[in-house]
């Protein structure tokens, strides 16, 4: 091969950031090489990017491998020790071309191959400047990394470090920057995202910095934000729900079970009524919203009763999309010291929490039939409404990264279609 070619693996953090290394590593004259960028949230994460490099190896027998992201952050001696890779980078060494410039010679022991610092030592996150997202119809814009919360499940703070945040005057000229090369939508992101400004002079909050971005780059159409903790979210957030229309209503939320005692288990700074009441508020506020949630299926300790609370808060919050993750502890944590489900339980309830997701899905999108709905069109005959719904329609009704009225008019396999008989105006 040649060139960079970057394998991606976890959030829109690290998509983002996939686009920086490239431009960093083709700056520093890399060439023949293949880029890992890890996520590290679930062992089946980790077990799927050892997976990958080992195809990569044997796709690109010649090619340099340098692996990076937060799974090489938090378990580089388990990737130094493989023989696929050539280099393993942390975090914040994958973001400078010099890193690129500096890399040891093939056949190094596994000691030399590590270029990984301690990430509890950076204290400001540096803003990227980014032009597009490749392959990609909305852009992703970082504006925070890293985490100060300690829940009991999580490594990804020992992956991203402390919260920091990127300056809004950097975000906003980032957000113009993507909007003149023909974005429509970006989507506002971060590993802690509501935690947005705790640590910039004013503590300007995530909802004051939208409310600016809107304010100062007027051209932009649709803007979302990708994942929030609700406990955090403030009034200017709250107000921007309920009277901003280029707000997409689709909001994320890290939520993680729906039982009070595993809540607490998991140190999470919010108790089932509060998840509840934080839902009813804004759809009060914004009665088209959709809600998605990150939901943990056999944390430690979880009985059949607690676990019956994290299927009932689909419905008590509304929630119309589910990412499940199977618990797996993770080394270095809290929750792996504490009694252990079996495996078989965990994927069992993991696989019925997927089912009570599917039916809310189903409900979702059967609630959206007849509407009239504005698609971002993400491909030929592909597109994403307001809140999110993966929409299809006749290939020719228009072009990648632009906006298109239509009228939904059915659903199958979770995809919603529109027909082209009953197009609006966007």
């Amino acid at each position: 091969m040649s060139g960079v070619d970057i394998l991606t693996f976890g959030c829109r953090l690290n998509t983002y950031e996939s686009e920086i290394m490239r431009r960093e590593a083709e700056t520093a004259g890399l060439n023949n090489a293949v880029l890992v960028n890890t996520c590290a949230v679930t062992a089946e994460a980790v077990r799927q990017a050892k997976q990958a490099i080992r195809k990569a190896r044997r796709d690109n027998p010649h090619a340099r491998i340098i692996v990076t992201g937060c799974a090489a952050q938090t378990e580089a001696a388990t990737f130094a020790g493989m023989d696929e890779v050539d280099v393993v980078l942390g975090n914040e060494e994958k973001l400078k071309a010099a890193s690129y410039r500096k890399l040891p010679d093939f056949g190094v022991s596994a000691e030399a191959k590590v270029r990984v610092n301690d990430i509890m030592a950076v204290k400001e996150t540096a803003p990227q400047m980014v032009d597009a997202i490749e392959g990609r119809a909305r852009a992703f814009v970082q504006v925070q990394n890293g985490c100060d919360h300690r829940c009991t499940f999580c490594i990804i703070p020992y992956g991203r470090g402390n919260s920091r945040s990127v300056p809004m005057g950097a975000v906003v000229d980032q957000v113009r920057r993507l909007v003149e090369n023909g974005y429509i939508e970006v989507v506002i992101t971060g590993v802690d995202a509501t935690s947005y400004g705790a640590d910039l002079p004013g503590q300007p909050s995530l909802g004051k910095l939208v409310r600016t971005i809107l304010a100062q780059v007027p051209e932009l159409a649709r803007i979302r934000l990708s994942s929030i903790d609700s406990i955090e979210a403030d009034e200017h957030l709250m107000q921007l729900i309920a009277d901003e229309p280029r707000f997409m209503p689709h909001l994320h939320l890290s939520l993680q079970h729906g039982d009070d005692m595993i809540l607490k288990r998991m140190k999470r700074r919010h108790l089932r009524d509060d998840a509840i009441r934080f839902c009813k508020d804004v759809r009060r506020l914004r009665p088209d919203i959709a809600f998605g949630a990150d939901i943990i299926a056999g944390f430690p300790t979880e009985t059949e009763e607690m676990f019956q609370n994290a299927l009932s808060i689909v419905d008590a919050c509304g929630l119309s999309h589910l990412h499940v993750f199977p618990y797996s502890p993770r080394e270095g944590t809290p929750a792996a010291r504490m009694p252990q489900l079996d495996r078989s339980l965990i994927k069992e309830r993991a696989r019925r929490l997927r089912a009570k997701g599917d039916e809310a899905h189903h409900a979702h999108l059967t609630s959206l039939v007849g509407t009239r709905q504005t698609l971002l069109i993400e491909k030929p005959g592909i597109g994403r409404t307001e809140n999110f719904a993966l929409t299809s329609f006749p290939e020719h009704l228009g072009q990648p990264g632009t906006l298109i009225g239509v009228e939904i008019v059915g659903h199958d396999d979770g995809i919603l279609s529109a027909d082209i008989r009953h197009r609006s105006a966007a």
